[in-house]
């Protein structure tokens, strides 16, 4: 009888609980990505697999964890490159689109998915715009070259560590391929 009341209490307790508020913003799909950064650029996916010395490699130049070893990237036919990524935002994953230059240099970012539910003001173009131009050679810091968002401070450091880290795959990775 006591397993009984124990199973009941669990289960009223449970249903008790708030329900979690799940925010997610979409605001363009990859081929819109594509399209934006891209103007209609012809791109070829291309399967790049990290090695675990590129990966260490990678990790050690731009001092931010790699965490999958398959890039999701296309090259255009003029040697630029995109690639679909995600940071963390405070607590959730923020998909972004990341074009790179032939030379390697932030050409432009799109927030795809947004799930966080402040801190989206990473996704202006003003804010956009510090990185342009940016390459693997500047180990780019919040509240140095990049000004910080008030509300938003995980997603614009998480945003400056994705940054050093593709610009870090594109000179040890994608320039040799």
């Amino acid at each position: 009888m006591k397993k009984f009341f124990l199973k009941i209490a669990a289960f009223v307790g449970l249903a008790l609980l708030p329900a979690a508020n799940v925010y997610a913003e979409v605001y363009m799909s990859i081929d819109q990505a594509k399209e934006r950064l891209w103007q209609g650029a012809s791109m070829t996916p291309i399967e790049v697999v990290l090695t675990k010395e590129q990966m260490d490699t990678i990790e050690k130049a731009s001092d931010v964890n790699v965490h999958r070893d398959h890039l999701k990237a296309w090259r255009t036919d003029a040697g630029g490159w995109f690639i679909v990524d995600q940071v963390i935002g405070k607590h959730e994953n923020i998909d972004l689109a990341f074009a790179f230059t032939e030379d390697g240099k932030v050409h432009g970012i799109e927030v795809l998915q947004y799930r966080e539910t402040y801190g989206s003001e990473i996704r202006h173009p003003k804010y956009i715009a510090q990185f342009l131009g940016k390459d693997h050679t500047e180990h780019l810091k919040l509240d140095h070259q990049i000004k910080n968002l008030s509300g938003g401070t995980l997603s614009a450091r998480h945003l400056t560590d994705g940054v050093n880290r593709l610009a870090q795959t594109w000179y040890h990775v994608l320039r040799n391929m």
